[in-house]
């Protein structure tokens, strides 16, 4: 395979560009935005767009495929100016924040199936008003993208460290930089998995896990990292939304490099890590406890260092696949840049200790995204 394709899909928040606090205007956005000729068509990721999700607090915008970080970041800036201009409309305003750090009871898309999600989980599916931001990145079979999932799993959770984006919840700093991951939690297939070794043990899983009656159907499948039931991709689903439309970037190219690192080491037969999923896990709620702020458990030793040691190795775990991409230089510059400015755990942090009032971190928040 040459370049692989990759694209993005971010969900972010609708809220009061007075108060801050969410707000149920979903259905009005894409009226607007289906009139700008912008709504979420039947392939979201090959025609990009706009779209509703499971609370009508929130949005989702799509990228179409792209091959190049510049294409991939204008689709992201298009995407997020696009939904913006369609909720100002709407009188509210987006927000690329992974939980409102505003106190909201968020209220259910009158959907069929989100409504089946509300019975089935009841308060779990309640409180999942979180943003997350999923890339997708082009594989060329079922076996290689299992051979992928099986080969990045130890590499998600510096991702996840570097998007940390949900600080607060309900009104409180929860002393987390992604609570989102902790409310994920709640949902009974996510997380980790451990090494399935072909695409048939990998079908099997899922279809096990359906057969059960917990799950409504594979697409309630939210591994950390999945294959796409509609798109020849590998899904990672581990980060937080991010503030920044740069970040969102970054992680994008992160992924497509360790989607082709591991795909070589796949081809030339190299075994997976076979590090437990208890582990993973661990390393999962390290990352999302303070993010680029303290600690990160090492993916190859399998012990606490430093963030910063944390993401040059992975950097440089990727090397060849940046620099075959022609990614290396970018993906520095975005990193030395996010060093400097912080996640958007900090940037949260900053903006509330700079006022004392949460509706400033929202208000922030908005200029940032786009």
């Amino acid at each position: 395979m040459g370049l692989r394709s990759f694209g993005v899909e971010e969900e972010l928040l609708l809220v009061d560009p007075e108060s801050g606090a969410p707000r149920a205007m979903s259905g009005a956005v894409l009226r607007r935005a289906r009139l700008q000729g912008e709504g979420l068509h039947a392939s979201p990721l090959v025609d990009g767009g706009i779209g509703s999700e499971l609370q009508r607090e929130q949005l989702e915008i799509c990228t179409r495929p792209c091959t190049t970080l510049e294409e991939l970041a204008g689709q992201v800036r298009h995407r997020r100016r696009t939904a913006d201009r369609a909720a100002r409309e709407a009188g509210v305003r987006i927000a690329a924040l992974a939980t409102s750090p505003m106190a909201v009871h968020p209220s259910l898309t009158p959907r069929d199936r989100y409504r089946r999600l509300a019975d089935q989980y009841a308060r779990v599916a309640d409180e999942q008003l979180i943003c997350g931001c999923h890339v997708h990145v082009e594989v060329s079979s079922p076996e290689e993208g299992v051979g992928v999932l099986d080969r990045i799993r130890p590499w998600l959770a510096p991702l996840l460290a570097l998007s940390a984006n949900s600080p607060f919840w309900q009104g409180r700093d929860t002393g987390y930089d992604s609570w989102r991951w902790q409310v994920w939690q709640g949902w009974p297939s996510s997380g980790p998995t451990a090494v399935f070794g072909d695409a048939r043990a990998y079908r099997d899983t899922v279809r096990t896990m359906i057969a059960t009656g917990v799950l409504l159907d594979e697409g309630m499948v939210y591994f950390d990292a999945r294959l796409s039931r509609t798109y020849p991709t590998v899904e990672v689903r581990v980060a937080d939304v991010c503030l920044i439309a740069e970040d969102t970037v970054l992680v994008a190219a992160l992924v497509r490099g360790l989607v082709e690192t591991a795909a070589r080491a796949w081809r030339a037969g190299e075994p997976p890590d076979p590090v437990r999923t208890e582990v993973l896990r661990l390393a999962m709620w390290r990352a999302a406890r303070s993010g680029l702020r303290g600690p990160l458990i090492h993916p190859t030793t399998w012990r606490p260092a430093p963030a910063g040691t944390v993401i040059e190795a992975l950097v440089e775990h990727v090397r060849g696949a940046l620099e075959g991409s022609g990614d290396l230089a970018a993906v520095r510059r975005a990193l030395r840049s996010l060093r400097v400015r912080g996640t958007g755990a900090r940037l949260q942090r900053a903006a509330h200790a700079r006022s004392g009032r949460l509706v400033e971190v929202v208000r922030d928040a908005v200029a940032r995204t786009v």
